[in-house]
């Protein structure tokens, strides 16, 4: 029988590391459970309304805290907005999934989005679709969520920093395109960018008095329907001349 030695950890690895490893890994096994109660809870009930499987996978996917500051890690599956700084939010997990799920989106899609933010609603959208483009008009957010965005692997979303009224011009037309702040006039140049049969989903009116609304373009003609009252951020940046 061999001699009773000194207990070696592996190779560049300590006791202190291997407690930090134990707990990363509880923590991420928590997140996950509170992602399943997140869909459970929140949005695959009856009252709700989010029925779209596809949808429901995605936000049981996306790693809602690591689009939200280290401050706010305990809160980031609760039922509400959070701060992400700069005086923008991430928007209620369940408004996340009900502006998605209303694009009916396909999985050859290519999608606009107007107002990155944390990138957060971008992750759930490239779950679900070929390719996204999205917009953000503060630039300290545009690189953020850049960065975290290529950190965590969502390879098929294009960040630019920039004035989301005028939408994305180079990349059009979108199958899709989602409105994550609220002009007090639907913008003309998004209508324009909107391919034949696709759908918009937007808030829009003063700050108090939103309405979301859905879009579809059909012959050149915009049907509107009205989903829900709604409080985002407002639009800023510059409208171009009629």
């Amino acid at each position: 029988m061999g001699s009773l030695g000194a207990w070696l950890w592996p190779p560049g690895c300590n006791s202190n590391h291997l407690a930090d490893m134990q707990t990363s890994d509880t923590a991420d096994a928590n997140f996950a459970a509170a992602r399943r109660q997140m869909v459970a809870g929140q949005l695959a009930v009856p009252y709700r309304g989010i029925t779209d499987r596809r949808v429901l996978h995605a936000m049981a996917s996306v790693p809602r805290h690591e689009f939200v500051p280290a401050a706010q890690h305990r809160w980031a599956y609760e039922d509400g907005p959070l701060p992400i700084g700069y005086g923008q939010t991430i928007s209620q997990p369940y408004i996340v999934a009900l502006m998605t799920q209303e694009l009916a989106l396909q999985a050859a899609d290519r999608v606009l989005e107007i107002g990155t933010g944390s990138g957060y609603q971008a992750a759930v959208l490239a779950q679900l679709v070929k390719h996204v483009y999205t917009i953000e008009i503060v630039a300290a957010l545009a690189t953020r969520a850049a960065r975290d965005l290529r950190h965590l692997g969502y390879s098929n979303v294009s960040v630019r920093a920039g004035d989301g009224y005028k939408g994305w011009p180079q990349q059009a037309p979108f199958d899709a395109i989602i409105v994550t702040c609220a002009p007090e006039l639907i913008p003309q140049p998004l209508v324009a960018q909107l391919k034949e049969g696709g759908r918009m989903t937007i808030p829009v009116g003063p700050p108090m008095h939103q309405e979301l609304y859905v879009l579809e373009k059909d012959d050149g003609k915009i049907r509107q329907r009205d989903v829900l009252a709604v409080r985002f951020v407002p639009m800023t940046g510059q409208r171009p001349a009629d």
